[in-house]
């Protein structure tokens, strides 16, 4: 198991390491990033979660609807809490408190999830990492652009539950929404793509691991770091809390070992790089989550090793 962990824990944050210096050194502008940003966003994560979604059978989609519910819960549950710790414990508005609940909510998946399954769990196992993937971009992530869309309106005069769903129709349009929406309807409407359509969409979303983790690494490190007790907080909600939550529920649903492990492996990974990314275009960086985002991947790289060791021993 050390074997394994070291295998597939050292490239990954290598590749946010190499991303982070690339910034700290300006080998990279870590300041204007909006042409990185759609090459992840836009293409490359879009075309993964696509070809890995389309190339599942419906029986295979119908056995992962247990743990695509269990991960919608979880990634919910956890965005709902630190929302409103955001409002009212921490007193920020609701394009910072949005920002923030994502940054803890919606684990980094599409950059570690992925080589991490394949490395440590097989080829079968990409499938939840793509659900998970799937599931924050089609939950979390467009509430989360609603609440910023519909606090930007609104000009911090107070929004409404009616605003809101007037904003999402802007979040759907985005291809990190809609690429997976499109998938499962492709893969229930028993749709098959032609090879070559196929093979293009590898090839395009092949890029998406190593894109992703450089991304994150220059998100990061273009945010200052000063620890206080939010931040402190924020890390224990998104390496602790999370993956602690989403075994007890597992638990205590009974759930499949796979499935157990699976996901509680997911909930331990540092937080997603999606809230910043959507927070900078509405002026909404609160700092409980860009040094929240630091604190957790300083932290990370050990607590998701404890966390891959206990369900590979009990679980």
């Amino acid at each position: 198991m050390t074997k394994v962990l070291v295998d597939t824990l050292v490239p990954i944050f290598v590749g946010l390491l190499l991303g982070y210096i690339a910034g700290r050194r300006g080998m990279m502008d870590n300041q204007n990033v909006r042409n990185l940003i759609v090459l992840v966003m836009n293409f490359a994560i879009p075309c993964a979660l696509f070809s890995t979604i389309i190339g599942s059978s419906r029986a295979v989609l119908l056995q992962h609807i247990p743990a695509a519910l269990m991960i919608t819960l979880v990634f919910s549950a956890l965005y709902l809490i630190s929302y409103i710790w955001a409002r009212r414990g921490l007193g920020m508005s609701l394009s910072d408190a949005s920002v923030l609940a994502l940054t803890i909510g919606f684990p980094n998946s599409a950059a570690i999830a992925l080589p991490l399954f394949r490395g440590a769990y097989g080829a079968e196992a990409t499938v939840t990492a793509a659900l998970s993937i799937a599931i924050g971009s089609i939950t979390i992530s467009p509430l989360t652009l609603a609440l910023l869309e519909a606090d930007k309106q609104s000009a911090g005069n107070g929004i409404s539950i009616g605003r809101i769903f007037r904003s999402f129709p802007r979040a759907l349009i985005r291809p990190v929404v809609w690429a997976p929406l499109l998938a499962l309807i492709g893969v229930f409407s028993d749709i098959y793509l032609p090879s070559f359509v196929a093979g293009t969409l590898t090839t395009l979303g092949s890029a998406a691991t190593g894109s992703a983790l450089i991304l994150t690494g220059l998100v990061v490190s273009a945010q200052s770091f000063r620890f206080s007790g939010s931040v402190a907080i924020t890390t224990v909600l998104k390496l602790v809390v999370q993956p602690l939550f989403a075994l007890c529920m597992m638990l205590l649903f009974r759930m499949d070992h796979n499935d157990v492990r699976n996901i509680t492996v997911i909930s331990a990974i540092p937080g997603g790089f999606f809230g910043l990314v959507f927070g900078k275009g509405f002026n909404a960086t609160p700092e409980a989550a860009s040094s929240g985002l630091i604190g957790t991947y300083l932290m990370g790289w050990l607590t998701l090793a404890l966390w891959m060791l206990l369900v590979a021993r009990f679980f």
